[in-house]
Order: structure tokens, then C-alpha cells, then sequence
């Protein structure tokens, strides 16, 4: 995933391997070179890995910020991983939530991250459960088939669709995708690789940096979707911030 930006004085790769067959260990592993913009001399190299979660999470605690209908106070969580993990870092720095509900198709997996969040964290046996009544829903699982499903889902409700990665895999059934207003991050990228969107022939109503900008509307008294696949520019920023923290020249 390679971006350059004059405007932000980033030239830089990520490299990523994806083995959906793993089960002891992450199923994704990535590296970000980063290289001088004007000279092109290698400059860092960076955890992929830690960048992809905490960037992946922070925007999706940015269009939640936008998006979400009023103040939000059930957090649900569709999988139990490394980006469950940085979605509920990231969205409990914007939101006080008052009960955090997580389903994993493991159940123990859903276990131990509740009792790692704690006060106010449930773990769910059914998805139905966790995610009744919530206003923020989190789907980070790695389901190929649909596990949320329209009547499930509380209107007016905001989801950050984050898994199901490939153009033929899909973690959110038609209904609700077709029902919803569908923000993503990219709209080349989603019709391409996005199987929620893909299989579900759901109508995208705008990128959420239209919204940030102030030309698309944030519907947020709808049920909202932001399909999320990353973008290389996500990466080149939060590699950016990292080497300035660190000096590097």
C-alpha cells in the first residue's frame, strides 16, 4: 500500500501478508517503510501491525463522531481481536459509554477481552444480545457470511463495518446494508473489495471525508454504516506522527 503527499511530505509503503488460515497467531502482519519525500532514502521502519490497528480505530472513532445519533451510551462488539481492542481505545476517548457488550464467535474469546475492559463489559453468547438497543455497533470479526442482521439492529443506530476485507466475504446481510445510509472511506476502494457492499448492491451515499468537509450531509438521526477498508494515506499520517515523535529527521 504505497502513498505519497507533497502536501504532507510523506512518501512511504506498507507491506502486509494475510493469512486467513492462522489461528495461534494474527492473521494479518504488516511492516510500514517510510522513505524522505525529496531524496527517497529509507528514513524508518515501523511496526505495520500497531500502526494498521490504532489508525484503523481512530477512524472509525472519527465517523462515529460524526455520525453517531446523539450521545451514545451501548457499545457493541462483533469480535474480540487486536482491532476490537483499538476500537474500544479509540472510542472511549470520545465517548463515555455506559455498557460495553461483546459477542465473539468464540465465547471465551469474548470473555477475556470483557474482563480486560471491565467495569460495565459484558460478554454476549448470541449477537442479538450484545447488540440490542446499542447505538454504536462494531463489526470486527472474521466472518465470511453475514452476522448482523437488520432486526437486530436498533434504528438510528451508527456501525463501523470493519472486517470482511475481500469482495466475496461479508459480515452484515443486505437488508440492513440496503436500509442504511453507507459511508465509507473510499468509494473506488469499496466497490472493488468490499463484499458488504459488493454482494449486498448497496448504494453509497458519500465518503466520510465529503462529510468532515461539509459537502455530503451526516444523516445521523438514520441507521448509518461506514464500510471501513483502510486507506494507504491512513497509514503514511500515522507513520508520519510516529517518526516526529521520535525526532527522526
Amino acid at each position: 500500500m504505497p502513498v505519497y503527499s507533497r502536501e504532507d511530505d510523506i512518501l512511504a509503503t506498507k507491506i502486509v501478508s494475510f493469512f486467513p488460515q492462522n489461528k495461534d497467531v494474527s492473521t494479518h502482519h504488516a511492516v510500514i517503510l517510510v522513505f524522505c519525500a525529496h531524496t527517497g532514502i529509507p528514513k524508518a521502519l515501523l511496526d505495520g501491525d500497531v500502526i494498521t490497528a490504532k489508525r484503523t480505530a481512530a477512524t472509525s472513532a472519527v465517523a462515529t463522531k460524526y455520525l453517531v445519533n446523539g450521545k451514545p451510551d451501548v457499545l457493541a462488539l462483533l469480535g474480540s481481536g487486536v482491532q476490537a481492542r483499538s476500537h474500544v481505545a479509540a472510542l472511549c476517548e470520545l465517548f463515555t459509554f455506559k455498557e460495553i457488550r461483546i459477542w465473539n464467535h468464540r465465547f471465551d474469546g469474548a470473555v477475556k477481552l470483557a474482563k480486560e475492559i471491565g467495569l460495565n463489559c459484558a460478554a454476549c453468547r448470541d449477537v442479538s444480545e450484545a447488540v440490542k438497543n446499542a447505538d454504536v455497533i462494531v463489526t470486527v470479526t472474521s466472518a465470511k457470511d453475514p452476522v448482523l442482521r437488520l432486526d437486530w439492529v436498533k434504528p438510528g443506530a451508527h456501525i463501523n463495518a470493519v472486517g470482511a476485507c475481500r469482495p466475496d466475504w461479508s459480515e452484515i446481510d443486505a437488508d440492513l446494508m440496503k436500509s442504511a445510509v453507507v459511508y465509507v472511506d473510499s468509494r473506488e476502494g469499496a466497490i472493488k473489495e468490499s463484499g458488504d457492499i459488493i454482494l449486498s448492491q448497496a448504494e453509497i451515499y458519500a465518503e466520510i471525508g465529503e462529510v468532515i468537509l461539509g459537502t455530503r450531509e451526516a444523516m445521523r438521526k438514520k441507521t448509518t454504516v461506514f464500510k471501513s477498508l483502510g486507506m494507504a494515506i491512513e497509514d503514511g499520517i500515522a507513520a508520519k506522527l510516529v517518526i516526529n515523535k521520535l525526532g527522526i529527521q
